[in-house]
């Protein structure tokens, strides 16, 4: 695509199907790269990556062959078949239906890059419904909470 110049940063963000603590640290540094190549082989480039125990942020410089939805779904599908091939988890292993989207310009991307590093201290005091929500609400996302994630509280 000659004569294509783009700079575009999104912030992906998706849960694990039920919001159940399966991703463990026993293997989410292998999914990280996993999903790192998969962004990677996507024309798009990996920039942060973060796989909570029931949710993961995925920042990428998206390319302008390819849509966010594509790229997302490619991520989704890809790593759960990774996941599910190797057995890290009994039962079978999947994302919910959904995620959130969320662009950025290129000044705010080192701040972005340190949030999703810092997810494990974040996430001490907040929990993943409260983050999910202030991000919906920071970037004016207009939603039906019936069309939200399923939401499971932990004791």
């Amino acid at each position: 695509m000659a004569n294509t110049y783009t700079q575009m940063y999104v912030q992906i963000v998706f849960s694990v199907q039920g919001r159940a603590n399966i991703i463990s640290e026993r293997f989410r540094d292998e999914l990280e790269k996993y999903i790192c190549g998969i962004v990677s082989a996507n024309k798009c480039k990996p920039i942060a990556i973060y796989c909570n125990p029931d949710h993961s942020h995925v920042f990428v410089g998206i390319h302008p062959t390819i849509s966010v939805s594509k790229i997302t779904e490619q991520i989704k599908s890809g790593s759960s078949n990774w996941i599910n091939e190797r057995k890290f988890i009994v039962g079978k292993f999947n994302w919910q239906d959904g995620y959130g989207a969320f662009t950025y310009s290129k000044s705010q991307v080192d701040n972005v890059v340190k949030y999703i590093q810092n997810q494990p201290e974040h996430h001490k005091k907040q929990t993943f419904r409260e983050e999910y929500l202030l991000l919906l609400e920071k970037f004016e996302i207009v939603y039906d909470t019936k069309y939200l994630f399923e939401w499971y509280e932990k004791d």
